[in-house]
């Protein structure tokens, strides 16, 4: 199993390159950020520095969308950074959550998503594209250039849609049964539309909080601190309810059930601990989505999800042990995974 770490690009950057650093010494082998222009410092200018300071660390967005930028302006920012350190990025791409509500616009259709996949991907990799009727390919580009593309999904029509056209599939929670649930839809879609479904890479992204031990103060504390998690996917979740309602008939129930008292949510404390607009989130919610507890509880649900067919785990590190959990992590959990 790979092993990433996903941070917001909080300032200073150099605190950002520096826990990639840490990461790829601690054997991580990827490195994501948010990237959410108005919340953040703009990911791509802080990529170069981290793989101009670390050595193997494949880096990218969890994720990007295709309404903050021109498509043409991606994948030349994605072709420019593997033209220097040598293929070591991937498009992660979703509809846009914070990046698109925050400047006053509406998530992306999943339409234009799949329009976005093909050009990026394809201008990316060297190959011409289509952009509105104009053909259009890279001169500078390297024969061997190459640029996947990940998509992240949790509705019917979107989890399908990572099927059969993207080559990665990102999901943002590590419950087991959803888990389960969520990638046998990838990659039954996969099947259907003639792929072989391992081409599809499978990343399950969400907090990971190390403890001490399993006492009930050292769980509470860690959970308080996971806790915005539940919140940041009831964002998505609400917009499912909305759209295929909540009786478990289109999406599962053990996704949508714990939304039921959530009252609203402010950007401004958007993937930070003590969120005050999470309090709706219950801690079976947290155990679930993420991982707390001591290191050999990471150890035993990562292996499930492995067994689930998982190939990255990626560690949302937003909290007050961010050092500890990568160190910990490379100590204790990442060799026994790996074992």
């Amino acid at each position: 199993m790979d092993f990433g770490l996903v941070l917001q690009t909080d300032p200073p950057a150099s605190r950002v390159v520096s826990l990639m650093k840490r990461a790829e010494r601690n054997g991580f082998r990827y490195g994501w950020t948010f990237d959410s222009a108005v919340l953040w410092q703009e990911p791509f200018v802080i990529y170069s520095q981290i793989l101009a300071q670390t050595e193997k660390l494949t880096v990218g967005p969890m994720v990007t969308n295709p309404g903050t930028r021109t498509w043409e302006v991606t994948a030349s920012t994605f072709a420019t950074l593997n033209d220097m350190y040598g293929n070591r990025t991937v498009c992660g791409i979703g509809r846009g959550d914070s990046a698109m509500r925050v400047a006053g616009r509406k998530p992306n259709t999943l339409a234009r998503i799949s329009e976005a996949m093909k050009v990026i991907r394809a201008l990316g990799s060297g190959q011409e594209a289509d952009l509105g009727g104009t053909v259009v390919r890279f001169p500078w580009i390297k024969p061997d250039a190459r640029l996947p593309v990940w998509m992240a999904a949790y509705g019917p029509k979107a989890l399908k849609m990572t099927g059969e056209e993207a080559d990665g599939f990102i999901l943002q929670l590590a419950d087991l049964y959803l888990t389960e649930y969520m990638v046998k839809a990838v990659k039954d879609a996969a099947v259907a539309a003639g792929r072989d479904p391992g081409e599809v890479t499978v990343c399950v992204a969400a907090p990971a909080y190390v403890t001490e031990d399993d006492s009930p103060e050292a769980l509470a504390h860690a959970r308080e601190q996971c806790r915005w998690f539940g919140g940041m996917v009831g964002n998505h979740v609400a917009d499912l309810v909305s759209k295929y309602g909540a009786d478990g008939s289109v999406v599962p129930e053990e996704l949508t059930d714990y939304i039921k008292s959530r009252e609203g949510y402010d950007y401004s404390h958007h993937g930070r601990s003590g969120n005050p607009d999470t309090r709706f989130v219950p801690d079976e919610i947290v155990d679930r989505f993420c991982l707390v507890g001591p290191a050999e509880k990471h150890v035993e649900k990562l292996n499930a999800l492995r067994e689930l067919g998982v190939d990255q785990f990626a560690v949302y590190d937003m909290h007050d042990a961010q050092e500890a959990v990568i160190d910990a992590y490379g100590r204790h959990v990442i060799p026994a995974v790996n074992a």
